[in-house]
């Protein structure tokens, strides 16, 4: 009876093991050239945004529309003071049923301007939805600028400098943000 070995035929596993840094040198120096192709750039949005006129007119037209609301709603807090000095001064003199009608009076408008307040500065308020109706159409015309910058540029990835993302170094050389202000038609 013939034994059969593991290593029966050793010559088979040479070749794989000989290929096998040969393969790996090829598949880096393929990686390597696929990274090395890959184009980079970065924008500055805030720079950007600050040089499109219709931009700066909608930033103004929300930050009026905030001083408006914020002074509108200010008003009818001071209004709610009043009328609980005037329920302090006069509590005394008050029965009970009159009292409690004013208290609920009181916290009644308490709430309304509350609510108020949240209509205008909640998380889907007026402001957010103003903002969204002035701001979004520049900002898809910025996306869409990009775009055809990064697809003419051959650009793989574009980061972008306001954004908060971590960049400890640019080189201005690979700054194309005048790129996608002359592709939006605006030249300095």
């Amino acid at each position: 009876m013939e034994e059969i070995s593991m290593n029966a035929n050793p010559l088979k596993r040479k070749p794989i093991l000989k290929s096998a840094p040969l393969l790996a040198a090829a598949l880096l120096l393929l990686l390597g050239f696929s990274a090395g192709a890959q184009k980079f750039a970065y924008v500055d949005t805030q720079y950007i945004l600050q040089n499109v006129p219709e931009y700066n007119t909608a930033q103004n037209r929300i930050d009026a529309l905030t001083i408006e609301w914020q002074k509108e709603i200010e008003a009818k807090f001071a209004e709610i003071e009043k009328m609980y000095r005037d329920y302090q001064n006069e509590a005394i003199l008050l029965p009970e049923e009159m009292k409690r009608r004013r208290e609920e009076e009181i916290i009644g408008k308490e709430r309304e301007v509350k609510e108020l307040q949240q209509k205008r500065f909640g998380q889907n308020g007026d402001l957010f939805k103003k903002r969204e109706e002035l701001i979004k159409p520049i900002q898809e015309k910025i996306y869409a600028a990009l775009e055809e910058v990064a697809t003419s540029g051959n650009y793989a990835v574009i980061f972008d400098k306001a954004s908060g993302a971590t960049m400890l170094y640019t080189n201005p050389r690979f700054d194309i943000s005048e790129e996608v202000l002359t592709k939006m038609g605006y030249a300095f």
